[in-house]
C-alpha cells in the first residue's frame, strides 16, 4: 500500500497537468498556435534553464558507478532496439526512428522519477545520476540523429558536416548542459538572485511540457501534413512494451547475480528507474524538429498508464 500511494502521488501531477492542457486546447483558451509557442518556450527557454541549474550543482566526480553503468547499458540497448524496430517494421526514417528509440528507452526521470525514488527508495541520489546520464550522454546522440535526419541536415556534405560539428553550440539543450558541466567542474556558484531566477525559470519546464502534451492530444492529425508519418497502434504497442517491460527486465538481468551482482537496494533502484515511463522530452523533440508527434505523444501517455502497474510490481517483488 505504501508503494502504491507513492506511485499515485508521483503520477497525479502528470495526469492533472496533461488534462488541463487538453481542456485548454478543447476550449481554445490559448489560441490556435498555443501548442507551437509553448513547445518552443519549453525547448528553447525553460528546459535549458532547468538543465543548466541541475547540472551546475551536480557532483560530477561521483557520476560513474556500477549501478549507473547497468542502467545506462540497458537504456542504450533498448533505445537502439526501438530505433531498429520502428525503422525496419514501420518504415520510419532516421529522425522518426530516433524518436522511436528515445520513446523506448528514455525514462521520465524528473517529474516522475524524483517523487517515486524519494517515496520508494528513500532518497533521490541515484535518480539524479540517471538524469545526468540522459542529459549529458543520451540527449546529444538523439539530437544529432534528429539534426542529421531532418531538413536541417539535408544539405551539401560539407555543410552537413559543419552543422554536425557546430550542433553543440546551436542546440539550447546541449549548450545549457555543457555550460552546467563547466560551472560544476570549476566550482563556480551563481549569485543568489541569478540562481533563484534560473530555478524559477527552470521550474516551468515540466508543467509547460505537460500542458503542451495535453494541447497536442486534442489536435486532430492532418492527413495532408507532409511531415506526418504512419503511426498505428502496433507501433505504439511495440514502443510501450519496450519501455515498460523490456527495459526493466534487461536491467534486472544485467544487474542480477549472474552478471553484475548488484546488492538488493541498488538492483531495486536500477530496475525501478528503468521501469519509469517515456519522458515527455520525446514529444518535445519531435514537435521541435517538425516531425509527426503521434508516436511520441501516445507513447508518453500509454507508457505512463502501463508503468503504474509495472513500477508497483517491480517495487513489491524486489523489496520483499
Amino acid at each position: 500500500m505504501r508503494h502504491m500511494n507513492a506511485l499515485l502521488s508521483g503520477f497525479a501531477p502528470v495526469w492533472t497537468l496533461t488534462a488541463i492542457g487538453y481542456a485548454a486546447g478543447r476550449g481554445r483558451l490559448l489560441g490556435e498556435r498555443a501548442e507551437e509557442v509553448l513547445g518552443r518556450f519549453v525547448f528553447h527557454v525553460a528546459m535549458p534553464a532547468a538543465l543548466f541549474m541541475m547540472v551546475s550543482r551536480a557532483d560530477l566526480g561521483s557520476f560513474v558507478n556500477t549501478s549507473l553503468i547497468v542502467f545506462g547499458a540497458g537504456s542504450v540497448l533498448v533505445s537502439a532496439l526501438g530505433l531498429l524496430l520502428v525503422r525496419r517494421f514501420f518504415g520510419r526514417k532516421t529522425a522518426d526512428g530516433a524518436i522511436g528509440g528515445m520513446a523506448s528507452g528514455y525514462v521520465n526521470s524528473a517529474n516522475l522519477g524524483i517523487p517515486v525514488a524519494v517515496q520508494v527508495l528513500g532518497d533521490a541520489s541515484f535518480i539524479a545520476q540517471v538524469i545526468l546520464f540522459q542529459v549529458l550522454l543520451m540527449s546529444p546522440v538523439v539530437l544529432t540523429l534528429l539534426d542529421s535526419g531532418t531538413d536541417r541536415g539535408r544539405t551539401h556534405w560539407r555543410a552537413g558536416l559543419r552543422r554536425m560539428l557546430t550542433m553543440p553550440v546551436r542546440n539550447p539543450v546541449i549548450v545549457a548542459s555543457l555550460l552546467g558541466v563547466a560551472v560544476s567542474a570549476t566550482g563556480l556558484r551563481l549569485p543568489g538572485a541569478l540562481a533563484r531566477s534560473g530555478d524559477l525559470l527552470g521550474a516551468a519546464a515540466v508543467p509547460a511540457a505537460l500542458i503542451t502534451l495535453g494541447l497536442s492530444l486534442h489536435r486532430r492529425p492532418d492527413p495532408a501534413d507532409p511531415v506526418a508519418a504512419p503511426g498505428g497502434r502496433a507501433e505504439v504497442a511495440v514502443v510501450v512494451a519496450l519501455k515498460t517491460l523490456v527495459q526493466p527486465v534487461v536491467a534486472l538481468v544485467l544487474g542480477g547475480p549472474l552478471l553484475m551482482g548488484l546488492p538488493g537496494d541498488q538492483l531495486l533502484a536500477v530496475v525501478l528507474c528503468s521501469a519509469l515511463p517515456t519522458a515527455q522530452n520525446a514529444f518535445v523533440y519531435a514537435r521541435e524538429y517538425g516531425l509527426d508527434t503521434t508516436l511520441a505523444r501516445h507513447a508518453v501517455v500509454a507508457s505512463t498508464l502501463v508503468s503504474m502497474c509495472t513500477l508497483s510490481l517491480a517495487a513489491h517483488a524486489l523489496s520483499s
